[in-house]
Parts: structure tokens; sequence; C-alpha cells
């Protein structure tokens, strides 16, 4: 493998950068991730980020997330009785009850992936 170095000061510096295709942007669960592995996990962050499969990481997880959040939402509303027709008779009891949905929805989301 070879990795190009620079010269800066006294020391050699790596040329190391993204790809080209690992600029998407992350979303909301891909930064709490990663803020959540600087800050709790630098060890495995560094890691990650020295290895090249932070970006890899940070993107299954924001994806898995996402999957994870739609699928709780959905299964606490039919639980609890949110649908359509209480959308339509009291829209301000539906938002009420489908932000609580939500709230509780992210809370499980951040255990069982974002925190750990």
């Amino acid at each position: 493998m070879n990795i190009m170095y620079h010269q800066n000061g006294d020391c050699l510096l790596s040329d190391v950068g993204l790809n080209e295709t690992d600029k998407t942007p992350l979303n909301k669960y891909g930064r709490m991730r990663l803020r959540y592995l600087q800050e709790h996990r630098p060890g495995l962050y560094t890691r990650l980020l020295l290895s090249g499969k932070l970006y890899v990481d940070l993107k299954e997880t924001q994806e898995a997330a996402q999957a994870r959040m739609e699928k709780i939402e959905s299964d606490m509303a039919k639980e609890q009785g949110i649908n359509e027709a209480l959308k339509a008779q009291d829209q301000m009891a539906w938002v009420g009850a489908m932000n609580m949905i939500r709230h509780q929805a992210e809370e499980i989301v951040f255990q069982e992936l974002i925190y750990n």
C-alpha cells in the first residue's frame, strides 16, 4: 500500500482524506453517533478513523437508526390506536400522541444503536 506524505515543519503527515463516494452528509443519527464516539469512546473512534471504517460505521448506524425509528413508530401507533380516523377527528390529540411516540422511539434507538 502506498501512502503519500507531506512535510509540515519537522513532521511528515499522511495525505489521508475521504473518497469521492464518502461525501454524502450524515443525518441526525450519524452525527450523534460521531459525537458519542469522540467524547465517550475515543479508542474506538481512533481505531475506526485510522482504519478508514469510521464513515462506513456512521452510515450503517444512521440507516439502521432510521429504519428502526420507522418500525417502532408504526408499531407503537398501531398498538395505541393512533390512526387516520383520530387525525380527522381530533388533530391536536393525534399530534400530541405522535410526538410522544416519536420521543419514546428515539430514546429506544439512542440506547440500542447510538450509545452502544
